[in-house]
């Protein structure tokens, strides 16, 4: 509640969807998509920033204050402190983005579109879900490096999630064995964030599938349970001196 770029942010994609009100003025009978395809872009991008900027400073921000030693004084573990960090910060992207959802199905029920409301939030919710998985990034990599190289590669990760099943298809088609191994490694081992892209068909009215939700909630929960283990186990064996 201290860290006034939360509230920054979230006043700021407030006001694109603002603008996005006007812009669709502009586009004659798809005011909806534009409103819809702005808002949850816009949600996406200020989420990702809060996911890696924030969390990469959860941990090292008390270990350069040194308030560690003060928290493992008391009958707290390493373990405890990750998953509270993680968790906190979750809880923080799902108050945000729950406020950014609703921004936008005003918007859009101020132009006379209260189906497109409605069938948005289960693209918000995929959207929820892959901050997770971009927080979990977040917590890993801040568990053992510096906050500026741990946002580096984040920011790094999310670029390459959205696009590694487009880098795979690429790679089949180059003919390059090595090529082929060093994409599939990259499709398997990273985070595959195309498994929540459904903007596109949310501006199109469609809502996600039950299996598809299913799926992709699965797959982050998987993920971010590994991660957070990961995070837990290089983070217990750190030393602060």
């Amino acid at each position: 509640m201290r860290d006034r770029v939360l509230y920054n942010l979230v006043l700021f994609v407030l006001l694109i969807i603002a603008c996005a009100i006007l812009l669709g003025d502009l586009t004659d009978g798809y005011e909806a998509r534009t409103i819809v395809n702005i808002g949850l872009n816009a949600m996406l991008m200020f989420g990702a920033f809060i996911s890696i900027f924030v969390g990469v400073a959860l941990v090292s921000k008390e270990i350069e204050k040194r308030t560690v030693f003060a928290i493992f004084a008391k009958p707290v573990g390493r373990g405890e402190f990750i998953i509270g960090k993680y968790l906190g910060l979750c809880l923080t992207l799902a108050v945000n983005t729950a406020i950014m959802g609703v921004g936008v199905s005003l918007a859009l029920i101020y132009v006379g579109n209260k189906s497109f409301a409605a069938s948005i939030w289960g693209s918000i919710l995929l959207i929820f879900f892959e901050l997770t998985i971009l927080t979990g990034v977040a917590t890993l990599f801040s568990s053992f490096s510096s906050p500026a190289l741990s946002a580096l590669l984040t920011f790094s990760i999310f670029i390459i999630g959205h696009f590694s099943s487009s880098l795979r298809d690429l790679a089949q088609g180059l003919g390059s064995q090595s090529a082929r191994y060093f994409f599939d490694a990259i499709y398997y081992l990273l985070p595959n964030l195309s498994h929540f892209t459904f903007v596109t068909n949310a501006a199109h009215g469609d809502v996600p599938p039950p299996s598809m939700l299913a799926g992709s909630i699965l797959y982050a929960i998987v993920f971010d349970v590994v991660l957070i283990a990961a995070a837990t186990l290089i983070f217990s064996r750190r030393n602060f001196k």
